[in-house]
């Protein structure tokens, strides 16, 4: 089954105008947040990947044309104009991994327009979806100050798909491991888990269970521990890790009570055990508040797991995202409504040190010290070099955090900053601003 009707309606009855009138000329449509959420000093591009995928596969099959046809009542010149539809555009876009604020293009499109239109919905889809997910778990990197983190979202993502975005967007910004199978299968991650607290109420003692598991599993030692009475539950593991004297890495997750006291605790009894190499792992409904003041506090945990409000990045769960029409043809063209005033133009983001941005008219001259953020990544709808890799975008917004401004780092009350407008773009807005009203 294809994949064209991944949309919505009004894109195909604009669309179905757009190829009865032939209006075949050069479009260009922008991708960009028009504001950033409250609490979010800045975004992490992502979902460039699924987006290209979609536009080199674009196509209508036979199904979707008997549907146009049939239930939609699109007549025979549209549905014959679909058939041979496919994407033939350019695409101009950040890089995933990147760190980006307000106003700036993740992503420009330049093809006839009915093709321009029809990939609105899927676009805004993935990137929303993803940048979403991306920001909410780079601020979760922020607060670990180096500790591990591992997706722990699955069970509670708004869908499978959702749940790969989440283990491919914490990959991106650092995340070590992730519970989700499949997703480590598909992208090459490390898969993590222990076990849940049912396992250890299946056995008649805690200890018992603890044995049952080492035996069974002794690549994957890391003891659930706070089914029944957490301390009680650290010595018993530690009686059991003496015992039989297991290798490879060991580890005690934490998952209820007050975590930063537990591990204190925790850690004075592995101690004196002798298992000063044990880690301890804490878990249980986590997001980058709870992480801070673990950090903060000095709590010797190794690792986190981190799941619900990860997983639909709960304290801002959507992106003011939108897909504008900023050129047609020769002309430059903007939208003025009250409040939603859009810049006309293809564009181009010149990045200096500091992450330090102009928004400028794409083809403008680089300015000294300054590099472009949008690359094109699409031509006449084919690729410009092989898929991205999540190391390469890794490796991306490791950069990019490091050079970030301190004031949009921050966890609470963040400043993002403003990008300005060049002079040429500025003018532009201005020209066309008098032109449209006129």
């Amino acid at each position: 089954m294809g994949r064209a009707l991944w949309t919505d309606l009004y894109e195909l009855n604009m669309a179905a105008s757009y190829l009865r009138r032939e209006m075949e000329g050069p479009a260009t449509f922008s991708l960009f947040v028009r504001d950033l959420p409250p609490g979010r000093g800045f975004l992490v591009a992502a979902g460039l990947e699924a987006c290209l995928g979609f536009l080199e596969d674009f196509r209508f099959d036979d199904e979707d044309l008997e549907y146009l046809s049939g239930p939609l009542g699109f007549d025979r010149v549209a549905v014959d104009a679909f058939r041979d539809l496919r994407f033939t555009g350019d695409v101009w876009a950040v890089p995933e991994g990147r760190i980006v604020f307000a106003q700036e293009p993740l992503l420009e499109v330049t093809a006839p327009i009915a093709q321009g239109q029809l990939m609105e919905t899927f676009l805004l889809n993935r990137i929303t979806l993803e940048t979403t997910l991306a920001s909410k778990a780079a601020r979760c990197r922020i607060a670990a100050r180096g500790k591990d983190l591992v997706d722990f979202s699955f069970r509670r993502t708004h869908g499978v798909e959702a749940a790969m975005a989440v283990a491919r967007t914490t990959a991106i910004v650092g995340f070590v491991a992730t519970s989700n199978v499949e997703a480590a299968r598909r992208y090459g991650l490390r898969a993590a888990g222990t076990m849940a607290h049912s396992y250890i109420e299946a056995f008649d003692s805690e200890e018992e269970a603890f044995r049952a598991f080492a035996q069974d599993h002794p690549g994957r030692k890391t003891f659930l521990v706070d089914t029944y009475d957490t301390v009680g539950g650290i010595r018993r593991v530690a009686r059991v890790i003496q015992e039989l004297n297991p290798t490879g890495p060991l580890g005690i997750r934490l998952d209820s009570g007050d975590l930063a006291e537990l591990a204190r605790r925790g850690r004075d009894i592995l101690d004196r055990a002798g298992l000063d190499s044990v880690e301890i792992f804490a878990s249980g409904g986590l997001d980058e508040d709870d992480i801070d003041r673990l950090v903060e506090a000095g709590a010797p945990i190794d690792a986190f797991g981190v799941g619900t409000r990860l997983g639909v990045s709960a304290d801002a769960p959507y992106l003011d995202t939108v897909y504008k029409l900023v050129a047609y043809g020769e002309r430059a063209v903007a939208k003025l409504s009250p409040g939603k005033v859009s810049a006309p133009g293809a564009k181009q983001v010149f990045r200096g040190p500091g992450l330090d941005d102009v928004l400028c008219v794409r083809d403008e001259p680089v300015p000294q010290g300054r590099t472009p953020l949008l690359q094109p990544v699409m031509r006449e709808g084919r690729r410009t070099g092989p898929p991205g890799t999540l190391e390469e975008a890794r490796a991306r917004f490791d950069a990019d955090l490091s050079d970030l401004p301190p004031d949009a780092a921050r966890r609470r009350d963040p400043v993002p900053p403003l990008v300005p407008m060049s002079e040429r773009l500025s003018a532009l807005g201005k020209a066309t601003t008098e032109r449209l009203r006129g």
